[in-house]
């Protein structure tokens, strides 16, 4: 009866749905959202590498100020950065390099430099680099410390011993969390709808508050995140099925290994059962006198 209500509610309006899945207007949204996630994840896993390097650093200046970044960006919520990165104008109208309490060789407006989709890349991406970090730092600590000290007494320095050792290892710990990471970012682009950027959610509630279809417009935008998710959560499993071939002796089979070794095995069972109806088996001939079959 739900999944009746479901299809059958005139509410839900389908027909809306059709109409408004592949407007060019939600189409152009949906494109602002992968380009958000792209983005806000580079910039994310490769300040989290920089931050967690840095955490782990026995310079106390490095791993103080990695711990003060990670601190205020995972203690604050993420749409209140957006909005201060959104408003950084009213604090700050010009943005200047030069000498410290000296004269500036270059300025410019502050909302110039850092336009709504720079602002809203910033928001996201400067808190996923806190996250990762933590992700990161994790993963660089289950690798065996035997694995570091191995490699200094070959002569590596630090630096090809973290990128040739320690992170093609720590690869296997780091890879789970970060694909949840990605969809999780796939999903927290809608709010930067608070600095009136278009994306996909932005888009559904422009159309909406024009035409009043909210439930039709709002399961079109939930549709395309569905869609995007599931894709994500596929190139999640095959890269975790890479990063496993060193740990595991046999990998998990693939979906399609599976369907193909399910239509195997249903084909097999078929020809089994079809095979013993008809007697056609030499072991459903019976047995002879002696017991042996005939």
């Amino acid at each position: 009866m739900l999944l009746h209500a479901f299809f059958y509610n005139p509410n839900f309006k389908w027909n809306v749905v059709g109409q408004y899945l592949f407007d060019s207007s939600i189409l152009r949204g949906l494109l602002v959202t992968l380009e958000l996630t792209a983005l806000s994840m580079v910039m994310g896993v490769v300040g989290g590498i920089l931050l967690a390097i840095m955490r782990i650093s026995r310079n106390p200046l490095l791993s103080s100020g990695a711990w003060l970044f990670i601190w205020v960006f995972r203690g604050t919520p993420v749409l209140v950065q957006l909005v201060v990165w959104g408003f950084l104008g009213a604090i700050w109208p010009t943005l200047s390099i030069g000498i410290p309490f000296g004269p500036a060789f270059w300025s410019e407006n502050t909302n110039t430099l850092i336009p709504t989709f720079t602002a809203a890349l910033l928001g996201l991406g400067l808190n996923e680099a806190a996250y990762m970090a933590e992700i990161v730092r994790a993963g660089i600590t289950s690798v065996d410390e035997g694995q570091s000290e191995a490699a200094q007494a070959l002569g590596m320095s630090r630096f090809q011993t973290m990128r040739r050792i320690v992170l093609p290892q720590a690869m296997r710990v780091i890879i789970p969390p970060t694909g949840n990471e990605t969809i999780s970012m796939l999903k927290t682009t809608s709010l930067v709808s608070v600095l009136a950027l278009e994306e996909l959610f932005q888009t559904g509630q422009l159309i909406y508050s024009r035409n009043y279809q909210n439930i039709p417009l709002l399961i079109v935008v939930s549709l395309w995140y569905l869609f995007l998710t599931s894709i994500l959560t596929i190139g999640q499993y095959y890269v975790e099925r890479h990063y496993a071939r060193g740990a595991n002796r046999t990998l998990p089979p693939t979906p399609l290994q599976r369907i193909r070794g399910l239509l195997l095995s249903v084909r097999g069972g078929t020809v089994r059962g079809g095979t013993v109806r008809g007697g056609t088996a030499s072991a459903g001939a019976g047995t002879g006198a002696g017991g042996e079959l005939s």
